[in-house]
């Protein structure tokens, strides 16, 4: 392994939050290099393309200069060995998150021993925000725009209702 700190951040970000940015900004902080790996799912209904998700995350860390966002399908610990990435991000908002995460970071270091699983915990601004709230909110006519990225505003009244 190449002796850079590469992490990989991986997600649907279907849209894209402020938390998932928190956790980017902060990540960046301590990683040489941070991939944002955007998760295509092609069984999986989303609300926003690939390319779409990978456009509104590109243009939402432009200002960080060790973030790179790319997408990937199929198992994660194959894509961050392609990536040399020795560490995986995770955020962890509540003990749910926490159940399911633990089982995914123990599948992983049984598939790759050497990628370590590094959580963090939200900003307490960020910590009840989620996609799926984000997109019930939005469905359901509510305001929010203190919940995501301008850019995802603009893509979400262009959408119309979904």
């Amino acid at each position: 392994m190449s002796g850079r700190n590469i992490s990989i951040y991986p997600g649907s970000f279907d849209p894209l939050t402020n938390g998932h940015l928190d956790l980017i900004e902060r990540g960046a902080k301590l990683f040489d290099q941070l991939i944002v790996a955007i998760l295509r799912n092609e069984g999986k209904t989303s609300l926003f393309t690939a390319d779409e998700r990978k456009e509104m995350l590109c243009a939402s860390v432009k200002h960080l200069a060790n973030v790179s966002v790319e997408s990937f399908d199929g198992l994660l610990v194959r894509f961050a060995a392609e990536k040399g990435a020795r560490v995986i991000l995770r955020g962890i908002r509540a003990v749910s998150d926490y159940e399911f995460e633990l089982q995914m970071a123990l599948m992983n270091r049984k598939l790759q021993p050497e990628l370590e699983t590094v959580f963090m915990l939200p900003g307490e601004a960020y910590s009840y925000v989620s996609s799926r709230l984000v997109k019930e909110i939005y469905r359901l006519g509510g305001d929010v725009s203190d919940l995501v990225p301008p850019i995802v505003v603009e893509r979400l009244k262009a959408k119309g209702s979904i």
